[in-house]
C-alpha cells in the first residue's frame, strides 16, 4: 500500500477486513465530512485498489487519497442495490469528489387527484396524499399535449369544488360555461354518474403511460359492440376518439412500433464532463427525453458516468423497462434489465437519436459559454492541445512555418502566428531564403528557424510554448538543429506534421502520433499548416511576378519597373507582349518607348532563327 496517507496504518486495518461482498463505501476527512462515495462489486477489491502503488491511479485521485482519515462501509446484496444506495448518497451529501449531477430543474408532473370525480392537471409540487402522479416531464411541450389530446378525448371536470355527494345532493354547486360548451358533463349538479368518469380515469392512465395501442384495442371493440346494438351515436363518439389517438401516435413515432418499452442512453465527453441523453420509448414513440451534464472531479471514464447517469434516471423518470439501449458494454449486471448494445436496426436508429440529442445539448451549452465568457471556448481547445501533445503547458502562443519554391527558383518561406487558438496576424512573417542555393527544403527550413529565434533571443521577445513544421522527419529534423544551435531544444515543444496521413512527429520518436480526424487539436494543427500554406503561396507568387518582370522586361534599354508593370497590366503577360503589335504598344507607353520593345523582342525572335 502507498505510504503518501499519514493515516495509512489506521486505513490498511480497516481494508483488511472489508467484506468480499457488493457494498457502497465512504471516504471521511479528518473533519468527519464524507469527501468521496463510491460503489463495488467487492468492497475488499475496490478499496484496496486506490491504495495499491501499481493500481496507475490519476493524480487527482492520489490527492483524495491523501485526504482519507476514515472508510466506512454498507454491503448490500447485489450490485443494483448498490449503485442505486450509492446514487442516493452522492444526491444527499454531494461530496468533493464525486461527480456533480448538473440538473437544478424541478420539472413537471401530470397529476390525477384523490378526490370524488378527479381532477387531472400539471403540477411542479408533489403531495403525498394518495393522488397519483406521473412524470416527470423534461419537455413540457410534450406534457400539454397529452393534456391538450385527455381533454378533447375525455369530458373531465377543471373546477376546484370539492364535490362530495353531500354537497352536491344539497346543490351547492351549478354547472358552468364548460358544460355549456360541451367541455363537461356537469357532475357538480350530479348530472354525471362516478363510476362512468372514474371507467374514463382508466383509459386516461394508459394514455399517459405511453399506452396507446391498448386504449385503441379498447375502444375498438368499444366500437364494434355500440354498432351491433345499433347505438350508432355512441359507435360514432368511440370511432372520434379513435382517429384522434391514431392522428396523436403518428405524429409522436420515430420507430417501428414492435419496440414496446425500452430506455435508450447515449453519452458524449470531453475533458470537462460527460452528457448523458435519456429517451423512454413505448410503443415506438418517444414519451420521455431528457439530458444530463456529469461534472468530472477524479478523471472518470464515460463508463462511470454512464452507469451513475442510468441508476439516477430510471429513478427519477421511475421506469420500470426491462430493456435498456446503450452505446458499449457495461460490466454489470441488472437483476430482470437486458442490457443491451444495437449493431443494426430501429433500436440502432434510436441510439444515434439520442447521441444526437447528447451533441446537440453540448453545442448549446457551449454557445451559452462562448456568450458569457469568450475565452472560455479557447482556453477548452488550448487545454486539450496540452493534453494530446503531451506539453507541460498551454500553447498560448503557436508559430507554423512551411516553405514555396519553384524547381529552387524564388525560394521563400512563411510563418504564422496563432495566440489563444486564434490567428494573429499582426504577427505573420515572410521569409526570402538567402543561404540555400537550389531546392533543398531541408536547408531552407534550418535556416529560417535559426533567423526567427534568434532575432526573438536578441530583442527579448516571448517565445512561443509550441512550433510547428509543415512536414515529416526531414523537416522536423532540420528546424531541432537550429534550436540545439540556439539552445532553446526542450525548451519549446516542436512538431512536424505531415501531409498524406496528418501524422505528427516528435524529435527522437520514429513512431508518428495519429490523433482523432475529428479532434480540436488536430484541426487546430491543419489549421495553421493551411494559413502558413497559403500565406507563403501569397508571398511566392509577388516574388515570382518581380523576378519575371526583372529578367524579362527590365533588361530591355529604357523600360524600368514602372512601365514593366504597366506593359503586363494591360496584356496580361509577357507572352503577350512579345504577339503585341507595335501600334498596340504605341497606345500603352508612347513611340519612343515602344520601339525599344518591339525591336527588343523581334530583333531576339530573328537572330534566334538565323542558320548555326
Amino acid at each position: 500500500m502507498s505510504k503518501s496517507n499519514p493515516h495509512i496504518e489506521k486505513l490498511e486495518s480497516i481494508v483488511r477486513t472489508l467484506p468480499d461482498k457488493p457494498g457502497v463505501y465512504q471516504y471521511f476527512d479528518e473533519s468527519e465530512k464524507i469527501i468521496y462515495i463510491g460503489k463495488a462489486k467487492s468492497l475488499k477489491k475496490r478499496v484496496a485498489s486506490y491504495f495499491n502503488k501499481d493500481s496507475g491511479i490519476s493524480g487527482k485521485t492520489m490527492v483524495m487519497v491523501r485526504k482519507i482519515f476514515d472508510i466506512r462501509h454498507i454491503v448490500v446484496s447485489s450490485e443494483l442495490d448498490a449503485l442505486l444506495l450509492e446514487n442516493n448518497l452522492i444526491k444527499k451529501y454531494q461530496p468533493r469528489y464525486n461527480v456533480n449531477l448538473k440538473d437544478d430543474k424541478t420539472f413537471p408532473w401530470i397529476c390525477i387527484k384523490n378526490e370524488r370525480f378527479p381532477r387531472i392537471f400539471p403540477t411542479r409540487n408533489i403531495i403525498h396524499d394518495g393522488s397519483d402522479y406521473f412524470g416527470p416531464y423534461a419537455s413540457v411541450k410534450l406534457m400539454n399535449t397529452l393534456l391538450g389530446l385527455i381533454r378533447q378525448l375525455y369530458k373531465i371536470r377543471t373546477c376546484k369544488h370539492n364535490l362530495t355527494k353531500k354537497n352536491i345532493s344539497e346543490g351547492k354547486f351549478k354547472v358552468c360555461l364548460e358544460f355549456h360548451l360541451g367541455n363537461c358533463k356537469g357532475p357538480c349538479e350530479g348530472l354525471q354518474d362516478e363510476d362512468e368518469y372514474n371507467s374514463t380515469l382508466i383509459e386516461i392512465r394508459q394514455i399517459i403511460k405511453g399506452n396507446i395501442s391498448t386504449v385503441m384495442t379498447q375502444l375498438k371493440a368499444l366500437m364494434q359492440k355500440h354498432a351491433a346494438l345499433m347505438e350508432f351515436e355512441k359507435a360514432q363518439a368511440v370511432k372520434e376518439k379513435l382517429e384522434l389517438l391514431e392522428k396523436f401516435q403518428a405524429k409522436s413515432m420515430v420507430v417501428n412500433p414492435k419496440i414496446h418499452d425500452v430506455d435508450v442512453f447515449s453519452i458524449i465527453t470531453d475533458n470537462e464532463a460527460g452528457y448523458v441523453n435519456y429517451l423512454k420509448v413505448i410503443d415506438g414513440a418517444i414519451v420521455q427525453a431528457h439530458t444530463v451534464e456529469m461534472k468530472k472531479k477524479l478523471d472518470e471514464s464515460a463508463e462511470d458516468l454512464l452507469l451513475l447517469a442510468i441508476a439516477d434516471l430510471r429513478q427519477r423518470f421511475e421506469s420500470t423497462s426491462k430493456e435498456v439501449l446503450i452505446p458499449f458494454s457495461l460490466e454489470i449486471e441488472l437483476p430482470e434489465v437486458t442490457l443491451t448494445v444495437p449493431k443494426i436496426g430501429d433500436k440502432k436508429h434510436l441510439l444515434e437519436l439520442s447521441e444526437r440529442n447528447a451533441k446537440y445539448f453540448l453545442l448549446e451549452k457551449r454557445k451559452q459559454i462562448e456568450l458569457t465568457d469568450p475565452e472560455r471556448h479557447s482556453k477548452r481547445i488550448l487545454n486539450t492541445m496540452q493534453k494530446d501533445l503531451r506539453m507541460n503547458e498551454a500553447p498560448r502562443h503557436i508559430e507554423c512555418f512551411d516553405n514555396s519554391n519553384m524547381q529552387g527558383n524564388y525560394p521563400v518561406a512563411a510563418m504564422v502566428c496563432f495566440k489563444n487558438a486564434k490567428p494573429s496576424k499582426k504577427d505573420y512573417r515572410h521569409f526570402n531564403i538567402k543561404t540555400v542555393e537550389g531546392p533543398n527544403d531541408f536547408a531552407s527550413m534550418e535556416e529560417v528557424i535559426f533567423r526567427r529565434y534568434k532575432r526573438m533571443q536578441d530583442e527579448n521577445q516571448e517565445l512561443p510554448q509550441l512550433i510547428v513544421v509543415d512536414g515529416g522527419k526531414g523537416q522536423l529534423s532540420a528546424a531541432v538543429k537550429s534550436l540545439e544551435k540556439l539552445n532553446l531544444r526542450g525548451k519549446i515543444t516542436i512538431i512536424g506534421i505531415a501531409k498524406r496521413l496528418e501524422e505528427l512527429y516528435f524529435p527522437d520518436d520514429p513512431l508518428p502520433l495519429h490523433l482523432d480526424k475529428k479532434s480540436e487539436s488536430l484541426k487546430i494543427i491543419q489549421q495553421l499548416r493551411d494559413e502558413a500554406h497559403r500565406f507563403g503561396i501569397t508571398h511566392y507568387r509577388k516574388r515570382h511576378e518581380k523576378g519575371t518582370i526583372k529578367s524579362e522586361l527590365t533588361e530591355i534599354e529604357g523600360i524600368g519597373e514602372t512601365l514593366a508593370k504597366t506593359l503586363l497590366s494591360k496584356f496580361k503577360s509577357v507572352k503577350k507582349i512579345k504577339q503585341a503589335a507595335k501600334a498596340e504598344l504605341q497606345a500603352v507607353i508612347g513611340n519612343v518607348k515602344s520601339e525599344a520593345v518591339f525591336a527588343y523582342f523581334h530583333n531576339s525572335e530573328k537572330s534566334s532563327s538565323k542558320p548555326i
